[in-house]
């Protein structure tokens, strides 16, 4: 079963009330998805740090309902 994108921004927010998400279906599928997170909350973090946040956020759905992220991460300007 395909997770809806607006699913997925509704976790990443949830778990990141500041966040800025954009969330692209890259193949059409609804398996497939690229996401761009800012967050106040990445201040300080690595990338590796700030990735695993977001993966937190989707609570173990990577792999399952959600297939594919491709995930950027960035701090606001």
């Amino acid at each position: 079963m395909a997770m809806p994108a607006a699913e997925i921004e509704a976790l990443i927010k949830a778990a990141l009330p500041d966040a800025r998400v954009e969330i692209r279906d890259l193949a059409g599928d609804g398996d497939h998805f690229a996401a761009h997170v800012v967050s106040e909350a990445f201040v300080g973090k690595s990338r590796v740090m700030q990735h695993k946040m977001v993966y937190s956020a989707l609570g173990g759905r990577m792999g399952g309902e959600l297939h594919a992220l491709q995930l950027t991460t960035a701090v606001p300007n």
